[in-house]
């Protein structure tokens, strides 16, 4: 990974929510991921970025 590279991919965060979908963790990562800049330009750079890995959420 390189320094332009988001680093959602390997948020702990996200990991524990994807982990358990039901959880109380699964459902703050849902609701984080509505506003925060970060995710959305990881999103972003997902599309810029076929190679990479997708994620589950």
């Amino acid at each position: 990974m390189d320094a332009n590279t988001p680093k959602c991919g390997d948020c702990p965060m996200r990991k524990k929510a994807e982990a358990n979908p039901k959880s109380f963790m699964a459902r703050l990562w849902k609701w984080h991921t509505g506003w925060c800049p970060g995710w959305k330009a990881y999103q972003v750079w997902l599309k810029e970025n076929p190679e990479a890995e997708q994620p589950a959420a």
